[in-house]
């Protein structure tokens, strides 16, 4: 019955270890219970592993809800495990601290075999050619990629992208940098069904690789919820099979972005206070894309005062000094604005 004792005794000690650094009760028996290895962890071990992880930049604020994620960095050996653990994942940092902010993200980077599995990791992703310090940046920005197997998960999503006739010109190295978080959804479960919603609205095999390079998020958008109902509001405003097509070609966002808060307001305010043809957007479908308040409303006005009249994408398609360059507004008082 020795054992018994002495991690009775240290998981007295450790509750005080919890207590100390403002864990409440609930949150530390939690802990007990999910990670075993905390009974026989010693305080000092505990403080030591603390203290590593505050002197490499993470906030001490940050610190219990990264140990109440994975108790284990406590447990783990400083020595052994995790300074080699972060002296290698440093060697990607592009500037500092960024090694801190991927622990607090993902703290279960630290019981990885991070040594064993960054190799092979970087050279998969050399491989799609996509530069070694691009590589870094994601990793860090995205660190749960190293716990992702290379031969099922990682093989089978670079499969994919090449499925849908992906696999020229390094581009799917650019949809990764573009989205590194897209490699963490399942194919069958997300990417797949989504893929299949753009072809069956009309996107030809073209389109569809036009959209995965400019915005890879939407094939990550989860088709009943998102982009069914947008779809359906896009064909309830009167808009044509084809002309949708042309839209999330010109814009792919319009299928995920709040129809309330989003679509709604800009589509109102252009047939409603701009008295235009909804249609217009067609030709200019990155209508969608600017600010109503910051952009669309301020120039309406100003055009509407003078009584001029242009296209969507004359009014808008221009940064502040040249919208009042080409419409001849360059009046002092109207630039301070």
């Amino acid at each position: 019955g020795n054992m018994e004792v002495t991690s009775s005794h240290n998981s007295s000690s450790m509750m005080w270890f919890f207590k100390d650094r403002g864990f409440d009760d609930n949150t530390a028996q939690g802990m007990f219970r999910r990670c075993r290895r905390l009974e026989s962890v010693h305080e000092e071990r505990a403080s030591e592993n603390w203290e590593y992880l505050r002197s490499i930049g993470i906030q001490e604020r940050k610190l219990p809800s990264i140990v109440s994620k994975c108790p284990k960095i406590l447990a783990l050996d400083l020595y052994d495990k995790i300074v080699p653990t972060v002296e290698c994942l440093k060697t990607l940092e592009t500037k500092p601290h960024e090694v801190a902010s991927a622990i607090a993200k993902f703290p279960h980077i630290l019981s990885n075999s991070v040594e064993e599995k960054l190799c092979p990791l970087l050279a998969f992703f050399q491989a799609l050619g996509i530069p070694e310090k691009q590589i870094g940046k994601m990793i860090l920005f995205n660190p749960r990629l190293i716990s992702y197997s290379i031969e099922t998960k990682l093989a089978e999503f670079v499969d994919f992208l090449a499925s849908l006739g992906l696999s020229k010109d390094g581009m799917i190295g650019k949809i990764i940098v573009k989205d590194p978080c897209i490699m963490g959804y399942s194919v069958d479960k997300r990417l797949r069904p989504t893929s299949q919603f753009l072809k069956s609205i009309g996107l030809s095999e073209m389109d569809l690789q036009a959209v995965a390079v400019n915005f890879p998020a939407i094939l990550s958008r989860d088709v009943n919820k998102v982009l069914v109902p947008n779809y359906a509001y896009l064909k309830n405003r009167g808009f044509q099979d084809r002309q949708i097509v042309a839209l999330v070609v010109g814009f792919p966002p319009i299928l995920i972005k709040s129809i309330q808060n989003s679509l709604e307001p800009r589509i109102n305010f252009l047939v409603d206070v701009m008295g235009r043809q909804v249609d217009e957007v067609i030709d200019y479908p990155c209508f969608f894309r600017h600010g109503l308040k910051r952009r669309v409303e301020p120039r309406y006005k100003l055009l509407k005062e003078r009584n001029l009249s242009c296209s969507l994408s004359e009014m808008l398609d221009c940064n502040r000094k040249k919208f009042f360059i080409k419409f001849g507004l360059l009046e002092g008082h109207v630039l301070s604005n």
